[in-house]
């Protein structure tokens, strides 16, 4: 999303709600939804069916974001060419037809890129560079910071020689053959890669934002279901436990934890006696610490709750 939107980044939080509610709405007042994933159903299916929706989602995702980023990666990629340094950058929109001299047999127009501070230099000596340079024929088509773009005209035996000396004297010669046809392909093909990005603009972002919601949805669902099985795993049935939701200051999360431990040490003795550094199968303590209660973390931009 904050790809797409570019320079409207800001508005992101804007369009990533879930259900049509900001994200931290969502988490505390989340309820069960019995419609898409009714609880009649075993665990085994729930985990199933947001699974599928959600690898429909990446699937989908992937297949979108690759077409809008080819579009979006040739339309910078023209772009770049029309801007720039005059060193480095397309001169088809800087040049007009009538600066050169075309279908001669014997004289050609060449596009010398001279730094601002050579330009007297340059008048000075651009005809005895080489020669067979045409009198008075250099004119400055334009400027840049840094530097000017002159055209300068010379019979075409003399072209070799001519780059080497103008190399010498920190002159740029570009290679430029003007092509009419050539320039007006380019131009078209900027106006409809940048008329496509237009049009896929507005169906993507309104894409992103219903999927962003389906699959934050199903996340926090994901999270729901594993804290009753680890609950259910950890202290057997019947089913007596209640999930609550925190949010603490970043400040106050070592005094919670040292509350919670003495709220909740008696449930499970075993967290007495287990050290980090032991290996049990399943508890991946060497990834995470081990507590009397059943903890998992909701964490992103916006949120960072402890269930």
């Amino acid at each position: 999303m904050a790809d797409v939107l570019e320079d409207s980044r800001d508005k992101i939080q804007e369009n990533l709600l879930a259900n049509g509610v900001d994200l931290v709405t969502y988490v505390t007042r989340f309820q069960w939804d019995m419609a898409k994933y009714p609880i009649k159903q075993s665990l085994k299916n729930i985990s199933e069916i947001i699974s599928k929706q959600v690898s429909q989602i990446d699937n989908d995702l992937k297949a979108r974001a690759s077409a809008y980023n080819n579009l979006k990666g040739n339309l910078q990629n023209l772009e770049r060419k029309n801007a720039g340094s005059l060193l480095t950058r397309s001169l088809a929109d800087i040049v007009k037809k009538e600066d050169f001299i075309l279908d001669s047999e014997y004289l050609l127009t060449m596009l010398v890129v001279v730094p601002k501070i050579n330009y007297v230099e340059w008048q000075k000596t651009y005809e005895t560079l080489s020669e067979m340079v045409v009198p008075r024929s250099t004119n400055l088509l334009f400027e840049d910071h840094d530097s000017g773009l002159f055209s300068v005209t010379l019979f075409r035996k003399a072209i070799d020689d001519f780059k080497h000396k103008a190399r010498e004297n920190k002159f740029t010669v570009r290679d430029f053959q003007y092509n009419d046809e050539e320039m007006k392909a380019d131009k078209e093909e900027l106006t409809r890669l940048s008329t496509d990005k237009k049009k896929q603009f507005g169906p993507l972002v309104r894409w992103l934002k219903v999927n962003f919601s389906e699959a934050f949805i199903a996340w926090i669902h994901i999270k729901a279901l594993r804290v009753f099985v680890e609950s259910v795993l950890r202290y057997g049935l019947p089913v007596n436990f209640q999930a609550m939701l925190l949010q603490p200051h970043k400040k106050n999360i070592k005094k919670l934890r040292e509350v919670l431990y003495e709220l909740y040490k008696h449930l499970d003795g075993s967290a007495n006696i287990i050290d980090a550094a032991m290996d049990i199968p399943g508890l991946n303590l060497s990834q995470q610490e081990y507590y009397p209660y059943v903890y998992y973390k909701i964490d992103c931009n916006l949120l960072d709750f402890k269930f």
